[in-house]
């Protein structure tokens, strides 16, 4: 049986709800092989983060090698990049292996407000790392700091979306979720707007969304979905996330990436013979 192999290049998040751990979740629940190449240590939980240990950029290039040479890759995804270095090596090592379609969440501070990407590095994620991206997911900060745009409406999105295109990746996601009103997320392929509307849903626990509505995306391309149907379908796989978020902790819970298998299993329960 040959599996969908998708290789994660991110940071870990020690509550599990966030990085690397909220990545292979849902790789796992879309029925996708993770792999990772791990680019830095957290000690985080709901309510904040307590410290950061970054991985040595030849490591982590040591880590994709391992993966990319012997299990091999169907599409990547990149999360955490906190550095300059770190960035022109992955930058690199995705090249190198002509590794491909390539999910980038330009990862730049956490739900609890802490910096996650070097000022000095946001230059080199922009000339380096985006023209390698088949999609692009980020969020209203995100979007405003890689365009240079103050965005607060749907066409400011649309304006973040085509700037933000003009600097190299294939396609945009700007994501709605820090905007009021309806949750409308916005896909740019160079020509055409479309619009991924779906329902708000208040609640605090949404700890770990970007990183699983990215992975979802890069789980479906490595699927071999188009990259059209690989945002809608990941757009719906979030929402249920949310929905069914998990109050644990005293701050930000996380988004469940859990439920879509937990269904699955529901719909195809396994038959002792």
């Amino acid at each position: 049986m040959k599996i969908p192999r998708l290789l994660i290049i991110a940071g870990s998040d020690s509550s599990g709800g966030a990085g690397i751990q909220a990545d292979l979740k849902t790789a796992s629940a879309l029925g996708v092989f993770g792999m990772t190449a791990i680019t830095a240590l957290t000690a985080q939980n709901t309510t904040g983060i307590f410290g950061v240990v970054e991985i040595e950029p030849q490591f982590v290039v040591s880590q994709i090698d391992a993966c990319a040479t012997d299990i091999g890759c169907d599409a990547a995804k990149t999360g955490m990049l906190g550095s300059t270095a770190l960035i022109e090596a992955v930058a690199s090592a995705l090249s190198r292996h002509k590794l491909s379609p390539v999910v980038v969440d330009p990862v730049m501070i956490a739900k609890s407000g802490a910096p996650l990407l070097k000022d000095n590095a946001v230059a080199t994620l922009k000339a380096k790392l985006l023209p390698l991206a088949t999609v692009a997911t980020p969020n209203l900060h995100e979007a405003a700091k890689l365009s240079g745009r103050e965005i607060t409406s749907i066409e400011a999105m649309k304006d973040g979306a085509r700037a933000i295109h003009d600097l190299g990746p294939k396609h945009v996601v700007v994501k709605a979720g820090h905007l009021k009103g309806v949750a409308a997320d916005i896909l740019y392929d160079g020509h055409e707007f479309i619009e991924l509307r779906s329902e708000r849903i208040e609640t605090k626990n949404t700890h770990g969304t970007g990183c699983m509505f990215a992975s979802a995306i890069a789980a479906n391309l490595a699927k071999g979905r188009s990259v059209r149907e690989s945002v809608a379908a990941a757009k719906e796989f979030i929402t249920v996330a949310i929905r069914c978020n998990l109050a644990i902790g005293k701050g930000h819970g996380p988004a469940n990436p859990m439920v879509a298998w937990q269904r699955s299993l529901q719909q195809h329960p396994a038959v002792d013979h």
